[in-house]
């Protein structure tokens, strides 16, 4: 049998839009579904980290909680947000640079995004000790000097507990949102 190549192609090229137009809805739900789960994933670390708060004293109790964002994040769009019901108390959020000096001294939280090994290492020398409550978005950074650490997955957004760190901190956490956070680093 034989086929006229022009008819041929032009019948294959009708197949194929048609099936990319059938196709594209399904493609477009994917990506507007992507950016969904990312966007509940930032809404879940947002109350996280806000629930954390909550529910820690400092030494002096502050009126207004400032929660000092160091570095690139992926989920700290949302702490921008008013979440004083959530907080009982409210939180002014803003950005820092990692090496800024203010964030011992302007700071009673620290939400900690990717940086470099060293640096992490060099921030947590400079804060332990001091009552800062330390959150941060890699899970490593637990065994390193973070109180907090997010562990987010797809599906949930938790957290993992540094209690060493806790309690050098100076920083009272209800015994309950410890007991909530998965223990990180070897417990004795």
């Amino acid at each position: 049998m034989f086929l006229n190549r022009p008819v041929f192609m032009r019948a294959n090229r009708k197949v194929l839009c048609c099936t990319l137009l059938a196709l594209l809805p399904i493609l477009a739900h994917a990506e507007s579904s992507d950016a969904d789960s990312a966007t509940l994933r930032a809404t879940q670390a947002a109350h996280v980290v806000h629930g954390i708060l909550s529910y820690a004293r400092w030494p002096q109790q502050p009126e207004v909680l400032r929660l000092c964002v160091i570095a690139p994040t992926e989920y700290a769009d949302l702490l921008w947000q008013d979440h004083e019901l959530e907080s009982r108390q409210p939180v002014q959020a803003k950005r820092l640079l990692v090496d800024s000096p203010l964030l011992e001294t302007d700071c009673e939280a620290v939400y900690l995004g990717v940086i470099e090994d060293s640096q992490r290492i060099a921030l947590f020398s400079r804060l332990v000790g001091k009552p800062i409550l330390t959150i941060s978005e890699t899970s490593q950074a637990c065994s390193e000097g973070s109180l907090f650490c997010l562990s987010i997955s797809d599906e949930h957004v938790g957290f993992k507990v540094n209690l060493d760190a806790v309690a050098r901190s100076g920083i009272r956490v209800h015994p309950n949102v410890l007991q909530l956070g998965k223990r990180a680093g070897p417990q004795p």
